[in-house]
Formats: C-alpha cells, structure tokens, sequence
C-alpha cells in the first residue's frame, strides 16, 4: 500500500548568531492511512519542526514530503495553503481559539476559509462538535469552557474538513491527568473510525497506547 505521507532524506537548518544549527538530519520516514503514530524524545530534539514542516507550515531546507506520491514542496504557497487547509488538520498544546466567538464560530474557521458556505459550514461545525461530545455546548464562548472542552473544540476544528492526516503537537500537555487522558481516549476512538493521527507527545503512558513509537534523538530518528 502506498504510504500516505513518506519523508525522503528531510534536513531542516537555522542560521544561529554564530554558526549553523542542524536541527533536523536526513530524515526518511513512511506514514500510513489509519495509523495513530507518537513521536518522542528529550525536548530540542526536533520533534515540533518535523511536525511543523509535515503540516506545511515550514519548508524543509533540503529533501521532500509526498503526499499521496505528489511531491507537496513543488507547490507555489497559494496552492500549499490551500493544500494545508484541505489536507492536514492540527492540534497543538494550546487550543489557540479565537476568544470572541463561540464554539460553533471557532469550529466552523477552517471551512469558511475553504470556501464552504456558512450555513453548511454551521452544520458541519455542530456535527463535529457533537462528535467530540459538545452538543450541548456550541454557543459557549471559549472562556465559558473548561481547558479540556476548549482542547475538544480545538479536535472539533481540526477535524471539521475531513482531513486526511491530523498533526497534535502535544495535544494533552496544558490539561491535568485526568482530563488528558480523556482527550487520549477521545483522539483513539477517532483514530477508530479512520483519521490518521501523528501526535508529538512526552507522556510515554499516552505513547504506549499508539500503534508505533518514532523515538527522535539530536534531529535523527532512532
């Protein structure tokens, strides 16, 4: 089976005040459809800037990225924003939700920037969130929701395009055990019904509970 992402020979650098800093080191790694993956390691390890340069937020200073065989680096970024927005949804430690508006509002963001109207975009959003268990908190602002409710809503966003792949950059690491492990639980039975996840983690527990480990150590998979 074709993979659905495969990294070849990915290298990612930063210019430091001094000399160079080789933060990611011929990378190659295949993913595939359905699977849930955690990447581990100490921190500065470059586990973040993968997942970064996976979700197209960051271009790779050498190698490439195929999705689904199509080399996503030979994309101009208009069409690489609109691939990103499309492709890969993303949760990260902090929910980042827009504070003004509700949680349908905020779920229903990445469906009105594709073009989707708002009125189908609504009912996608109050879909979703029911499905991460909100139905009964749609039209609550995000400071009228819990961290873990504000993290669902962010899982809910993520998850409102149907993405093919989504990237969870420590997805319970600002929620207290017991509410983590309910995200986990929520993540995993998502993962069930055939969304890809790829999540950056330090909690071996949550880890253990993933079909593979990818275990990074000085920008090198080990």
């Amino acid at each position: 089976m074709e993979p659905l992402i495969s990294i070849k020979g990915l290298n990612k650098s930063f210019m430091g005040p001094i000399d160079r800093l080789h933060v990611l080191k011929d990378i190659n790694l295949d993913l595939h459809r359905g699977e849930m993956t955690a990447i581990m390691g100490p921190s500065g390890v470059g586990k973040s800037t993968l997942l970064h340069i996976l979700g197209t937020l960051d271009r790779p200073t050498s190698g490439n990225i195929f999705y689904e065989g199509s080399d996503i680096f030979s994309l101009g970024n208009d069409s690489l924003a609109e691939f990103r927005n499309k492709t890969i949804g993303f949760v990260f430690q902090f929910h980042h939700l827009l504070p003004e508006f509700n949680a349908v509002e905020n779920t229903m963001m990445p469906a009105l920037i594709s073009g989707v109207v708002k009125k189908e975009a609504y009912r996608k959003a109050e879909e979703v969130l029911g499905e991460v268990g909100l139905s009964g908190r749609l039209l609550h602002k995000a400071g009228e929701l819990s961290g873990g409710e504000q993290q669902r809503v962010a899982v809910a966003r993520a998850l409102i395009l149907e993405p093919k792949v989504v990237l969870a950059d420590e997805p319970t690491g600002n929620l207290d055990t017991l509410t983590g492990e309910e995200l986990f639980t929520l993540l995993t039975d998502l993962n069930k019904k055939g969304t890809t996840f790829l999540m950056v983690t330090h909690n071996e527990g949550l880890a253990s509970r993933c079909e593979r480990i990818i275990r990074m150590i000085d920008g090198k998979i080990v």
